[in-house]
């Protein structure tokens, strides 16, 4: 295992994908590209500029040990008040974790293939400490990405995953991403209930990357969706194994980031839905005893539009 410097890029190659990491940046990445494809060099994931530390800033990042918002100055567990402060500037809540904070160790198996890890103690005064791990591994046709968590504490805690890629729009980009149901929300992005009524504008089964704002995580996802580039001719698949099997069809979350301007979108493949800490039944969150996991891996795969 080695520590790398905090901007260094490391970049594993195979059938004609590149793909840029950033250990020593939260165990993000720079950039994912195909580089055989018509009329050139395609990014998969919008690319890091390589000037800004921030992984908002970058192609994706990891969320461990949490995704997105925690509301109420920190949640309860067993009784006990877990404080969790704020830890981005501009942000009034605790966001994604701390894992994409932090700078991870990295071991290379090949020249496609890297594994990250990360041991958090109690970061920036969380109740947390974990072993963290990432997988990258370049496949024909894709990557293979996993993440898992190992909870190290003495006491019981909760638990969630996610990962939180960026994609270009172009004119044409089209999302699908079959849900049942939505987490909406008022000017605050926090939950204020659930519905099964999708509004057209915001219904990630089937929606344009541009139009009105949407930060919204979504309930009954399939555990697959594809995003659409018309103008490259190609299409991106996500899959997450045993999705179903883990959630049911009523569950399972995804999140889409839309913002109205700006040159990509987010969607999130996640555990849970924001703030399930004060959700009732707290639903995706996984309670974890000392020594016990959880893994969460996306399965991504580049195909010619119009197949399929």
């Amino acid at each position: 295992m080695a520590a790398s410097a905090p901007n260094e890029i490391l970049w594993l190659t195979r059938a004609g994908q590149r793909l840029g990491l950033l250990p020593g940046l939260g165990g993000s990445v720079a950039a994912w590209q195909l580089e055989d494809a018509p009329p050139g060099r395609v990014d998969l994931w919008r690319p890091w500029d390589g000037v800004r530390p921030d992984p908002y800033t970058f192609a994706s990042f990891p969320l461990v040990p949490w995704s997105n918002r925690i509301g109420g100055g920190g949640f309860e567990h067993a009784g006990r008040f877990h404080p969790v402060a704020p830890n981005r500037h501009g942000e009034p809540y605790p966001i994604h974790g701390d894992g994409w904070l932090q700078p991870w160790t990295v071991r290379r198996e090949g020249d496609d293939t890297v594994v990250m890890t990360l041991e958090s103690d109690r970061f920036a005064g969380n109740p947390y400490r974990y072993r963290a791990e990432q997988r990258f591994r370049l496949v024909d046709g894709g990557l293979d990405q996993d993440l898992a968590v190992t909870h190290l504490g003495a006491s019981s805690l909760p638990y969630g995953l996610g990962q939180h890629p960026y994609f270009l729009r172009p004119p044409g980009t089209r999302l699908r991403a079959p849900v049942t149901g939505v987490w909406l929300s008022g000017d605050d992005p926090l939950p204020t209930a659930h519905s099964r009524a999708l509004p057209p504008e915001m219904d990630p089964t089937d929606i344009p990357a541009s139009g009105p704002f949407v930060d919204n995580a979504f309930t009954g996802w399939s555990g697959e969706a594809h995003i659409e580039w018309p103008s490259r001719g190609l299409r991106l698949a996500l899959r997450v194994p045993g999705w179903t099997e883990r959630f049911g069809r009523a569950g399972g979350c995804c999140l889409l980031y839309r913002p109205p301007h700006g040159a990509a979108i987010a969607f999130e493949p996640i555990t849970h839905p924001i703030d399930a800490f004060h959700l009732p039944g707290r639903p995706g969150l996984a309670v974890l005893e000392t020594g016990q996991s959880i893994q969460l891996g996306v399965q991504w795969r580049i195909e010619p539009l119009g197949t399929g």
